[in-house]
Parts: structure tokens; C-alpha cells; sequence
């Protein structure tokens, strides 16, 4: 009879083990993913009638669901094609009556148009949510040279220090660094901190938090029901 109450309690403890292990499941899954009905509530209730923004949003959560299965490769592509042809370049004070403003997704896709920023930090906010660590990853400034004007892109390191590709509005094309010689590095940051330009990936400097716009822009879209894990 002690052989099986011992039996007994196993099962007992494995079930519970079990049980632990599915809710644990189901919340990870919960939170690898965006509530994109909640999150075009909180669109309407900021904004009134959504027009064609609402698809636009909605087209952003399809990509995103679509493309977590994707090779590192895809997902570049999927996120450059995506926002360059969802949004249409204009200045911010166009767009927001603002001389800089950053905007997160949401807002860039609720308007349409967007500048250079803020085609970079949609690319980012979404690669970073199909999974691609922040490490491979840099918001990065630049000057234009041909335009003789700063500008910002996305770069993507496939290994530290190798050379990363640029994900740029101007161009819509995917390139190596090497063939961007139009682009004249100024400094870069991510969820690890700031770099300025150099081999080897370039030196670390200080902390993103040092960045009020980036910190403002996070908040923005936590209040927007964008959160991005930063621990990954």
C-alpha cells in the first residue's frame, strides 16, 4: 500500500508539474505577442476614426504575426519593404508641427508619413519584436552626404564587429555598409547604449538612457500597448 501512495503523490506532483509548466507556456505566449485590438482601442480613443490608418495597423500586426518564423534575413526584408512603402517621407514639421519628433510606430503608421527617424525606429521596434536581439541591432545617425544633411538608419550586425547592412528610407535596397559611401556615420545607440563610429563595430560610450527622446519614445509606446522585452 506504501508503494502506491508513494505512486500516488508522483502523479500528484507530476500533474501539478505539468500544470505549472502550461500556465508558464501560456503566459510567455501572452506576452511574446501584441493585442493589436486593444492597441487600435487605444488609437481610437487618442485619435476619433482611424480612416485608413486602421488597415495600416492592422497590416503592421499581420507582418509581425507572419514573420516570427522567418530566417534573420526575411525579417530585414519583411520590416524594410514594410515601412517603406507604408509610409510616405515628410518632415516633422509637416507631420507634427514639431521641428524634431520622434514617433513611435503607431503614430508613424496613424499619420502615414514620417521622416528618416522615424522609418528607423519603426524597423527597429519591429525587428526587436520578431525576435532579433538588440545587440545586432543600432539606431544609427549619419550625414547624407549627397544631401549634405544628417539622417538616420537602421544598421544590422550579423556578428559583432562584422559589417553591418543598412536598412535606409533613401535607398530601398538592403546594403552592406561598404556600398553605402554616401552615408557618413555620426553616432548609434540601442537598448545597450551608445556607440560612436569605428572597426570593430565601433566603441561604446555611454548608456541609451542617457537619450530623453529615446526614454520619452518607450514610454509612448507602453502607454500605447507597444512593450519591448530590453532584457534580450
Amino acid at each position: 500500500m506504501a508503494r502506491y501512495a508513494g505512486i500516488s503523490r508522483w502523479q500528484s506532483t507530476a500533474r501539478s508539474l505539468v500544470v505549472l509548466w502550461v500556465g508558464a507556456l501560456l503566459l510567455s505566449i501572452g506576452q511574446a505577442g501584441w493585442d493589436f485590438d486593444a492597441i487600435l482601442r487605444n488609437a481610437e480613443q487618442q485619435w476619433g476614426d482611424l480612416g485608413p490608418a486602421r488597415q495600416r495597423i492592422r497590416d503592421w500586426g499581420e507582418l509581425l504575426e507572419r514573420s516570427q518564423n522567418l530566417d534573420e534575413s526575411a525579417k530585414l526584408k519583411a520590416a524594410n519593404d514594410f515601412f517603406n512603402a507604408s509610409l510616405a517621407f515628410r518632415d516633422d514639421m509637416s507631420v507634427w508641427h514639431q521641428t524634431d519628433y520622434w514617433a513611435t510606430p503607431i503614430e508613424a503608421l496613424y499619420k502615414g508619413a514620417g521622416d528618416c527617424e522615424d522609418y528607423a525606429i519603426a524597423k527597429y521596434v519591429t525587428l526587436r519584436q520578431l525576435g532579433i536581439p538588440s545587440d545586432k541591432l543600432r539606431i544609427t545617425y549619419v550625414k547624407a552626404l549627397r544631401l549634405n544633411q544628417a539622417h538616420m538608419v537602421l544598421t544590422y550586425y550579423a556578428t559583432p564587429g562584422g559589417e553591418p547592412l543598412v536598412l535606409d528610407n533613401l535607398i530601398p535596397q538592403i546594403r552592406p555598409a561598404s556600398q553605402r559611401s554616401d552615408l557618413l556615420p555620426v553616432y548609434a545607440f540601442n537598448a545597450e547604449g551608445l556607440w560612436l563610429p569605428g572597426p570593430g563595430g565601433g566603441k561604446r560610450t555611454g548608456s541609451s538612457k542617457q537619450l530623453s527622446r529615446w526614454q520619452d519614445l518607450l514610454t509612448k509606446m507602453r502607454a500605447e500597448g507597444l512593450i519591448l522585452d530590453e532584457t534580450r
